[in-house]
């Protein structure tokens, strides 16, 4: 599939099933058991609440991919910044420009919101994803370890 005439927008509550398909295929991407239910109420969940903010991808009705951002705050530099969470595209669009222009459109919206930036994490042995990010102009940061505590 060529893509051709994609454009790419914020997301809203119309798009939940369409979305959550996507979403779903992303979560099985890492591992995770198919559980389209499970994240259409999750999304369902963002939109109602208003807790994040998702870009989608679409070639006329079909959705080609998204990312989702979640807000946070720099308190040293008291500043809004966006946690990039998620990216995925649909197998069929992958290799056309789909992640680069979500990628693109997240970037605008930090823009437009005057936040201090985007903040990332992939996989070490994400390499294709990774050189996407550095072609963006991400820098990957060595001077800060992330710790994540399961609760």
């Amino acid at each position: 599939m060529f893509v051709k005439f994609m454009n790419v927008r914020r997301a809203n509550i119309e798009d939940l099933k369409p979305l959550s398909i996507l979403f779903d295929a992303y979560r099985q991407f890492y591992q995770q058991d198919n559980d389209l239910s499970g994240a259409q109420q999750f999304l369902q969940q963002r939109f109602e609440a208003n807790e994040s903010v998702i870009f989608v991808a679409e070639q006329g009705e079909k959705l080609l991919g998204f990312t989702q951002l979640f807000p946070s705050f720099s308190s040293v530099s008291i500043q809004r910044l966006w946690i990039l969470n998620d990216l995925f595209v649909a197998q069929e669009a992958r290799k056309q420009g789909v992640a680069e222009m979500l990628m693109n459109a997240a970037k605008s919206f930090a823009i437009e919101t005057n936040s201090k930036g985007i903040i990332l994490e992939t996989d070490v042995d994400n390499v294709q994803a990774q050189s996407l990010y550095h072609k963006l102009g991400y820098n990957k940061q060595d001077s800060t370890y992330h710790y994540f505590l399961v609760v």
